[in-house]
């Protein structure tokens, strides 16, 4: 289950790049319902506002908690700032609790690059970096992104999956879907046609599924 937490071509060349080119619309929100298998388990939200000086800052946090036989077998907490200028991160300040497992990750665009520390370690990666921002499809051009969870620059491969339909608010949506790999993790992402973030979902390690459900 692990691996679904951390941190998640048919449709032809054009489709990419528009894709890969499309930005949010800035003070935006996003909600998912978030489920294992067919039981819901929690939500992930999202708020996205332009500040005075032009850049992004995204606020997000999850609620996860899996029972059995009315006991809390699993209990997940994320909660996350980000600051963006167009679509390279300048701050990150993350903080995670996987079953009393606790991680903190903070960051910050410098002059040598954008610095991470993990409380273990610190480092310097690229002067323009990305997250897994779902939210964002130009994440999808990037060849390595930052897990907010861990701390790692992870190499990810990127597959378009043929055109697809998601559930939303009692209708099927068209949607385009894309396969994001990344050492052990795979997440199936879909957006709308006109580039809006839809649903998500991961296989876990014990072979279920966590799928996220946009409510708004």
């Amino acid at each position: 289950m692990s691996a679904a937490f951390r941190v998640l071509l048919a449709v032809g060349l054009a489709s990419a790049i528009s894709l890969a080119n499309a930005f949010p619309q800035t003070n935006s929100s996003w909600r998912f319902e978030v489920y294992l298998d067919d039981s819901r388990i929690g939500f992930h939200e999202f708020e996205l506002e332009e500040q005075a000086d032009g850049r992004l800052k995204l606020q997000a946090n999850a609620r996860y908690d899996v029972k059995f036989l009315f006991i809390n077998a699993f209990r997940y907490r994320h909660n996350i700032e980000e600051i963006w200028r167009g679509n390279c991160l300048t701050d990150i300040d993350a903080s995670t609790n996987s079953n009393g497992s606790k991680t903190r990750v903070e960051g910050k665009l410098t002059e040598q690059g954008f610095q991470i520390e993990t409380g273990e370690s610190e480092r310097a990666l690229g002067a323009c970096v990305m997250t897994f921002a779902y939210w964002n499809p130009a994440f999808l051009k990037q060849s390595r992104l930052l897990n907010p969870q861990t701390g790692e620059f992870l190499e990810v491969e990127v597959e378009a999956l043929a055109q697809d339909t998601v559930r939303l608010h009692g209708r099927d949506v068209a949607a385009t879907g894309y396969l994001i790999k990344a050492r052990n993790m795979e997440v199936k992402v879909w957006y709308s046609e006109n580039q809006v973030w839809l649903a998500l979902e991961s296989p876990t390690k014990s072979g279920r599924v966590l799928r996220y459900e946009r409510q708004s």
